[in-house]
């Protein structure tokens, strides 16, 4: 049967349809954006200021800094939108890029977690070998492979998805086109479209989240044989923050897209959603850079320059 595509736009419901709500929760997401551009581009800027932070863990934070800032974007401005306008209309073309480029992003930061939860086990388990390990050839591999995987993989899901027909509702249940919300419109037999989006998400988390145990197993067995009362500090400052965010990054991620559509309730799909789409963007900086004390200390200099370079001479 010839393939039809007879929607050429989505009208996208948004958040809430209580007009009370709107402006407030416009408010809150303006805040939230604007504590994600700062404190994203600010860690960026932070590190390539700074010549001590030229090290893998910091490129890897950087880059991670970067996919977030760009994942929340790709979001978080429709959202704002949405809020302000009756009528919260996006074409065709339009919500496939979104997808494509939240997707990629997300499916970046998957990746890009487990290479730091390596680049972390060999600076513990393996201080010898370190510099000698990660070297900036390696490092760049890591980094270029993530994004290599992340586009592959939403450009397999953007081809299935939009290869499917749309020829009856184009109300999305959700505040951005995201997979599940737009494949549930298709009036194609979409059972194996659904089996592919399984798959390969599946394997992503799963991998990554291998990855990230068995780093950490290793960095946790380490730590126990120092028998000090400092390593169990230790592993709680080298490990913790990092569980908190990868616990609640993976925990929406599969909520989100490894059940069926039939067991999806939109409206909890919207809860989660605005964790991982937005909120997750936003505490990344304060997990991973805040908590830190050389990235404190590189803050510190920034400010101390600055203070000094406008006192007269």
């Amino acid at each position: 049967m010839k393939n039809r595509t007879e929607v050429t736009e989505f009208i996208l419901l948004g958040l809430t349809d209580d007009p009370k709500l709107k402006i407030p929760l416009f408010i809150l997401f303006t805040l939230v954006y604007f504590t994600t551009m700062i404190g994203n581009l600010g860690m960026i800027l932070l590190i390539l200021l700074d010549s001590r932070l030229y090290t893998p863990m910091y490129f890897f934070l950087s880059n991670l800094s970067l996919v977030d800032f760009c994942y929340s974007s790709a979001v978080t401005p429709t959202v704002m939108s949405g809020l302000l306008r009756d009528d919260n209309v996006i074409s065709y073309n339009a919500c496939a890029a979104q997808m494509f480029f939240f997707g990629g992003f997300a499916t970046v930061e998957n990746y890009l977690l487990a290479s730091m939860a390596y680049d972390r086990y060999l600076a513990v388990c393996r201080p010898l070998h370190y510099t000698s390990t990660m070297t900036t050839c390696v490092c760049v591999g890591f980094i270029a492979g993530s994004y290599i995987c992340g586009f592959l993989n939403v450009s397999i899901h953007i081809g299935d998805t939009f290869s499917l027909s749309f020829c009856k509702s184009n109300v999305v249940h959700h505040f951005f086109c995201d997979f599940p919300a737009v494949l549930v419109l298709s009036c194609s037999d979409r059972s194996i479209s659904e089996l592919v989006i399984a798959s390969v998400v599946s394997f992503n988390i799963f991998f990554a989240i291998l990855v990230i145990l068995t780093s950490y197993t290793f960095i946790f067995i380490t730590i126990l044989k120092m028998h000090s009362s400092s390593g169990y500090q230790k592993a709680l400052s080298t490990c913790a923050s990092h569980f908190v965010a990868v616990s609640i990054f993976y925990g929406t991620v599969i909520f989100m897209y490894l059940q069926p559509s039939s067991s999806h309730s939109m409206d909890t799909d919207k809860v989660a959603s605005v964790f991982y789409s937005m909120i997750i963007p936003m505490l990344n900086p304060i997990v991973y850079g805040l908590r830190n004390k050389e990235i404190k200390n590189a803050f510190l200099k920034v400010i101390f320059n600055n203070i000094n370079s406008l006192r007269p001479a």
